[in-house]
């Protein structure tokens, strides 16, 4: 274009201070990926928040006040070396980290509560990645590359379409063709590569790049041509321009400055401008690139006041086209984002400039991922860039757009160990093609399933979904917490839950000499007083403590000494400090670990202890009568299976034992736990068929496992990271639901999943998020509920200085109708099946169940279904680009149809009036 070959015809205007966005704290992380990016909405870039594990996020535009508001996303358990927004969805974020993740976000606007949860997960299995790119054309396609491997992802999809060659070394740049069909890279072994990844495997063509191997990019500029930027030999920066049709050697190159900051470049395809800058540099160039000679031509030399971590380019359609602006460039600094216009000094504010802004791309991706796999290359819509001419948003935020059909996230194990290959050319039935030949391509997606494949066909193709995704925790009426805790003890034992809660008293440690407990009645709420408190004085410190199941009135307590004592509380409460126990169970040597009650047998109590024994304790006798062994290191957590049968432990040495007590003392089964030493909890999951383990990996990263009951030594059959964090995360499992709840001492998240006894295993839904660190959660028996507000758990939270009731809630619209279908019966675990010496003697029991369904609540599985409403188009729709004389026309017909058929009778006429002789004349 030839108005820009000339810089004194090119304004460059980087905003004043007052038009900088702050607060940015931008990471100087080093990764291969692009550091900031932009959609015509929002921005999102690296920052220095939980060593990069979090995203930055703000604005395109300020707010009507001028200001821009900054917020961050906690996306990932590790460093987020690159990210990118979808072409067609400026709310759909894709990153990837150093946790060999991808994620796909729906983002909102920054001032918005933002989801903590990612639609979409991939584990390409792959190690460390470094670049995600969206497809151009094709939507829900990306293209995922690792240190030296790449890989095309079907977002809807669990394995990868495609796996490409692996490169000699470091994969330094990706970039796809403007109509998808190619995709090339630069490689640290200084080539460049081109892929046809629907053809075959390997690179189509491979050629020398750079002379030096240093870090390099590359980029599609116009038409068949390519853009790379590296260093020559004499290390100096070089930007060289490439024709793809014949590689062998480059069209133009141009050296810069001697430098070892390496060169980031962004096109914009309709003006042909290409700007430059170096990272940690204060300069940023602006060339055109042209198809002939001279190849490149400088345009602007732009000195800035700050060293640049990244540059993104704003999409055209978010440029002010009212004062000529032509190219916006948003420069990433350790402080701050400064926006950096490129306007064209022409008269602004009256006339559109046509001349300045040639059609450009759209929204709406040009065909789907199984098209493009199929083989059709299609470029994406051109829209007008005239105010009355551009097409409107299909949604203004995030919480307006519904998310697509995206799978929910997955684990690495399911990714690595799912039953259907990689999806590649080669593996496929179609005959290998040339590059430039794209049809007849077998399209690697799942045939037209038979009626009777369709479901699970379209569970295949979108992944499962959770009814209890949305799950949501309120903490209730403030009228609820009990107020003015003073004096809470918060370090216990990593062991230990922190507090225990049943459903009328809640057992708090404090931080007295003596090992005191405080007992508050959850019936009796409100602001505590100044004076002290009636408290148990156990005499040594607290180990772990928790309540009878089967006797709201029994804490046993555990203590350094190791003994256990257990407590009587009166009813009505404590009303006097407690100093003599009911009773003291002495036979442990060394300081106690934990203690769990028997879910059937009533006073059968299990406890395990340095020592490096699990004891079970019969309270009616107070004596000791198994005494299992075989641990060779700390025991971090045990648990009985829901049957009551036996009885797992997870230790720090590694393993995971399974113990049947009453015909063993040494463990039946054992295998590998987790890779970490920091702690560990374990539950029982899917009626006792598979055990779930809390701990931490080799990285001292906090991850969930789950066992299969019947072969521990196979080892994990899935896992799935959550966070780093140094709390132990404590599980709260519900039968009926299949829901697993953690989260840990000193943490202000809950994380929730639905756990399945088949692939994906972990399905995650809503976090819930505290505004303060809590102790933690204690949960209440399922008689405690609100099903009326379809309440599925309850639970007591413990903060600083208050105790909170939680209700987790799945939202649901017909709340007028009992949920059956997520309230199936429940077991009444509150009462005793047996006896601790029938349990011993080789006896099981069974909990008996109940309906939760009120009498005055019809079942929604029995509703009545609801008669199809017909939906008239709102008026906005009939009033668009129509004359005055339709406009009153089509809005009548409207407004008639809303009052049913015209050809009705009125409602007077059915009405009765008076006798002809009855009136007067």
């Amino acid at each position: 274009v030839e108005y820009f070959s000339s810089s004194s015809c090119f304004n460059v205007e980087p905003k004043a201070r007052f038009g900088w966005i702050a607060s940015v704290r931008g990471g100087s992380f080093s990764s291969q990926g692009k550091h900031i990016t932009s959609s015509c909405s929002l921005v999102a870039f690296n920052t220095d928040q939980a060593g990069g594990g979090m995203v930055g996020l703000t604005s395109v535009n300020a707010a009507s006040d001028g200001k821009w508001t900054v917020t961050q996303i906690s996306c990932h358990a590790d460093l987020v070396t690159d990210l990118d927004f979808s072409p067609f969805d400026d709310y759909l974020l894709a990153t990837c980290s150093a946790d060999e993740t991808v994620k796909l976000w729906r983002v909102c606007d920054p001032a918005q509560d933002q989801c903590s949860d990612a639609e979409v997960t991939l584990s390409p299995a792959d190690g460390r990645l470094e670049l995600v790119l969206f497809h151009p054309a094709a939507s829900e396609l990306l293209a995922v590359a690792s240190v030296r491997g790449l890989q095309v992802w079907d977002v809807t999809r669990d394995t990868a379409l495609t796996v490409l060659e692996q490169h000699e070394d470091q994969l330094q740049g990706l970039s796809w063709k403007e109509d998808g069909s190619l995709l090339a890279s630069s490689c640290k072994d200084k080539k460049l590569r081109l892929f046809d990844p629907r053809a075959q495997t390997s690179a189509v063509q491979c050629v020398q790049g750079h002379q030096a191997n240093r870090d390099s990019r590359i980029l599609w500029v116009k038409d068949d041509n390519l853009l790379t930027t590296g260093f020559n030999q004499m290390r100096q920066q070089e930007v060289r321009l490439w024709d793809s049709r014949k590689l062998s050697s480059s069209l133009s190159s141009l050296s810069l400055a001697t430098s070892n900051a390496t060169l980031m470049p962004l096109f914009d395809p309709d003006s042909g401008l290409l700007t430059v800058s170096g990272n940690g540099e204060s300069v940023i160039d602006c060339f055109e690139v042209n198809s002939s000679e001279p190849f490149l031509s400088q345009v602007s030399h732009c000195l800035t006041d700050l060293s640049t971590r990244g540059t993104a380019l704003v999409p055209k359609l978010a440029l002010d086209v009212s004062c000529c602006e032509v190219l916006r460039l948003l420069q990433l600094t350790d402080n701050f984002i400064v926006p950096i216009s490129y306007q064209v000094p022409r008269k602004a504010g009256q006339d559109f400039h046509a001349d300045l802004y040639p059609d450009t791309v759209g929204h709406t991706p040009a065909m789907t991922a199984e098209d493009w796999w199929k083989g059709e290359n299609k470029q994406v819509e051109r829209v007008s860039l005239h105010p009355s001419k551009r097409p409107k948003p299909a949604a203004t935020s995030a919480q307006e757009t519904k998310p697509k059909d995206l799978p929910r996230g997955k684990s690495k194990e399911e990714a690595s160990t799912s039953s259907s290959p990689l999806s590649t050319p080669s593996s496929s039935a179609a005959p290998s093609r040339s590059p430039s030949s794209t049809s007849g391509l077998s399209s690697g997606f799942l045939p037209s399933p038979s009626p009777s494949q369709s479901s699970r066909a379209i569970q295949n193709m979108l992944g499962p979904s959770s009814k209890f995704r949305h799950i949501q925790g309120a903490v209730l009426h403030r009228d609820t917490h009990i107020t003015n805790l003073r004096g809470l003890h918060l370090t216990t034992p990593g062991e230990c839950d922190g507090f225990c809660a049943n459903g009328q008293r809640v057992a708090v440690p404090l931080a007295i000499a003596g090992g005191q407990i405080a007992v508050f009645e959850l019936s009796q709420p409100g602001k505590l007083p100044d004076t002290a408190l009636p408290t148990i004085q156990n005499s040594v410190n607290v180990a772990d403590f928790c309540w009878d199941p089967f006797d709201t009135h029994k804490l046993v307590v555990a203590g350094d000494d190791a003994k256990i004592r257990v407590w009587q509380i009166p009813k009505g409460g404590l009303t006097e400090t407690l100093t003599e126990p009911e009773c003291v169970l002495r036979g442990h040597t060394e300081k106690i670990y934990s203690i769990k009650f028997h879910p059937h047998a009533s006073g059968l109590l299990a406890s395990s202890s340095y020592d490096l024994t699990v004891r079970l304790w019969n309270l009616g006798t107070g004596e000791e009568v198994k005494r299992l062994s075989g641990h060779q290191d700390q025991i971090f957590g045990i648990a009985w299976s829901p049957d009551g049968k036996l009885l797992a432990t997870v230790c720090k040495d590694g393993k995971v034992r399974l113990y049947d007590p009453r015909k063993s003392t040494l463990p039946i089964q054992e295998g590998p736990g987790p890779e970490g030493h920091r702690g560990a909890r374990v539950v029982w999951v899917c009626d006792g068929k598979y055990l779930l383990v809390s701990g931490f990996d080799s990285r001292s990263e906090r991850q969930l496992y789950l066992f299969s009951a019947e072969s521990l030594a196979s080892g994990s059959v899935a896992s799935v990271p959550a966070d780093v964090s140094p709390s132990t995360l404590i599980p709260f499992y519900d039968s009926d639901t299949s829901v697993l709840i953690l989260t840990g001492k000193g943490d202000t998240r809950v994380y929730t999943y639905e756990i399945l006894p088949e692939a994906p295993y972990f399905m995650e839904c809503s976090s819930f998020h505290s505004s303060e660190p809590h102790k933690g959660l204690c949960f209440l028996p399922k008689t405690e509920c609100d099903v009326r507000d379809v309440e599925v758990a309850r639970a007591i939270r413990l903060g600083k200085s208050t105790i909170e009731p939680v209700a987790f809630r799945v939202p649901r619209v017909k709340k007028e109708f009992f949920q059956d279908d997520v309230f199936p019966e429940t077991a009444v675990w509150w009462e005793a099946s047996l006896t601790a010496a029938a349990w011993l003697s080789g006896s099981n029991g069974q909990h008996r169940k109940i309906s939760l369904q009120p009498k005055d609540m019809m079942p929604v599985s029995e509703a009545p279904k609801e008669v199809p409403v017909r939906k008239y188009l709102p008026s906005s729709v009939y009033l668009e680009e129509k004359t005055d004389e339709q406009k009153k026309e089509e809005l009548l017909s409207a407004m008639v149809a809303k009052l049913g058929n015209r050809e009705d009778p009125l409602p007077q006429a059915s009405c009765e009036g008076v006798d002809e002789d009855e009136w007067d004349d």
